[in-house]
């Protein structure tokens, strides 16, 4: 008998339901083709992979092994087509980096111009969007790295194999809040509020938005507060903070210049401030020489990284190549 790999998604739709009519649903199947496929799976391993007497329909001990094998298999295809890209692409120049919002507006810019003095770019390929999806271009191949604020307490996709990371700068989010005539937060986090403080929250997606929930979260309950807005965007939260919406927290890379203008002030002390750190992530394994080297230049110290690059110089382009200051997709 010949193997499908369609079994494979067939049998976790049904161990993720229990049951054969959702599991055929899901799978826009009827329930005797998907109940037919099912049986070839359990007939190719050789045992039984469910337990049919029990309702919902359990796994049976040799189908609780085997769900893992199956999703590390359907994981495992998922990535086929990044890995392939990133054996065409090995030779590659071009730079494929995927940022937050927020630091590719600030810290970017900057950052890749401080790298210049140590290393020849060529063209680089900037996608900016929310951090979850920033992680799941990194997890198809699509990018050579993610640039994204992280916390000590927050373990993301990209904190484990098969990934590296390297700090590569600080931030911290401010509670900030538009300042009023007397130069006052309009806004103010305090325990004996007598209205609930609005806040200017982030959306599930936003990884500003993870780090707060998994900082601050707690204590953030013990103030009355009320999420007047939701949002993804820090750029956008900053917009609202200054119209005097709310108190938002925000980068402190982001609201530099509104606090030193007094457009933006405080909401909070110190305790309530979130030291962040920027990290720059990447595949462990076959990112091409050309990324290996900007990888060098951005994560070791500077003789390690101009004795690396020295050695692959051939990979690099001769001079600057258009497009290296970065074209956002």
């Amino acid at each position: 008998m010949h193997f499908n790999f369609l079994w494979l998604e067939d049998f976790l739709s049904l161990a993720a339901t229990g049951n054969f009519s959702r599991a055929a649903e899901d799978r826009h199947s009827s329930q005797p083709a998907l109940s037919r496929r099912i049986r070839a799976l359990e007939e190719w391993i050789g045992e039984p992979l469910v337990d049919r007497t029990s309702q919902p329909a359990r796994l049976t001990q040799v189908g609780v092994w085997f769900k893992g094998v199956a999703e590390d298999l359907v994981a495992r295809a998922a990535r086929l087509p990044g890995e392939a890209r990133q054996v065409a692409e090995a030779g590659s120049v071009t730079l494929r980096i995927a940022s937050t919002h927020a630091l590719s507006f600030t810290f970017l810019p900057r950052w890749l111009r401080s790298l210049e003095s140590v290393l020849t770019l060529g063209p680089v390929e900037l996608s900016s969007d929310v951090l979850a999806r920033c992680e799941a271009q990194m997890q198809e191949g699509k990018v050579h790295f993610v640039l994204a604020h992280s916390h000590p307490r927050m373990h993301g996709s990209l904190e484990s194999e098969p990934y590296r990371c390297a700090g590569i700068g600080s931030d911290q989010l401010v509670p900030v809040a538009q300042a009023g005539a007397d130069g006052q937060p309009l806004h103010r986090l305090e325990k004996m509020a007598s209205e609930p403080v609005p806040v200017l929250a982030y959306s599930e997606e936003s990884g500003m938005g993870r780090i707060l929930r998994t900082v601050l979260g707690r204590k953030l309950e013990e103030i009355p507060h009320q999420a007047v807005f939701t949002a993804h965007l820090a750029s956008v939260l900053r917009s609202m903070a200054l119209d005097g919406r709310g108190v938002a927290w925000l980068p402190r890379t982001l609201v530099e210049e509104d606090l030193e203008a007094g457009r933006l002030v405080p909401a909070a002390d110190a305790r309530w401030c979130v030291d962040l750190e920027i990290r720059l992530y990447r595949q462990r394994e076959g990112i091409g020489r050309a990324a290996e080297a900007f990888w060098l230049a951005a994560a070791s110290p500077p003789q390690e990284a101009s004795a690396f690059i020295s050695r692959y110089r051939s990979a690099l382009p001769s001079k600057p190549m258009p497009g290296s200051s970065g074209s956002v997709t």
